[in-house]
């Protein structure tokens, strides 16, 4: 499978185009682009950014290889799908932000992929809704404890599941009955 970028490089790639986005808020909109139904090809983040100007990333480059680790990730059955937040040892709080921030442009792809009325189950319906909950939160007083670490964990295990269930209700359930037809 193909490895995934850090957030590093992520960022720095993006700082090179110009975008005025975070690697986590980058690597949400990309899976929520992916998630949706978008498609996969080379010009995927004029796409996903809903800007046409923006130019094809390298191949090989580092938002390629973001694309291409994304992709695979969110359609393995051993569901190694992992979101592209700070490091580990980033604060508490800003590793917060980064899954909210993740959230928001999570939704922001997948709104542009799938459109107004995306092919959900139950299940799916009500983690794009707990999405966007987290989508609106804002980072508050955090303690740099073992509470609201587990807490943290917990939420991003979370958004990991469901961002695999709209992926499984748009993409992945759409492809399984063309098979069967």
């Amino acid at each position: 499978m193909q490895e995934r970028p850090n957030p590093h490089e992520v960022a720095a790639a993006s700082r090179e185009l110009g975008l005025a986005v975070s690697a986590s808020e980058l690597h949400g909109a990309l899976c929520g682009w992916l998630a949706g139904g978008g498609g996969d090809g080379a010009d995927w983040l004029g796409r996903e950014m809903a800007n046409p100007d923006l130019p094809v990333p390298p191949r090989d480059g580092t938002l390629d290889r973001l694309r291409r680790a994304s992709a695979a990730q969110l359609g393995d059955g051993d569901f190694s799908f992992q979101l592209l937040l700070e490091e580990a040892d980033a604060p508490l709080r800003h590793r917060a932000q980064a899954l909210f921030d993740w959230c928001r442009s999570f939704l922001g792809g997948f709104g542009l992929a799938a459109g107004a009325t995306p092919p959900l189950s139950e299940e799916g319906d009500e983690a794009l809704r707990d999405l966007a909950k987290l989508a609106a939160a804002r980072v508050q007083d955090i303690e740099e404890d073992e509470e609201d670490e587990s807490a943290l964990s917990e939420l991003e295990e979370f958004v990991r599941v469901a961002a695999l269930l709209l992926h499984g209700d748009c993409v992945l359930g759409p492809r399984h009955r063309r098979s069967l037809n």
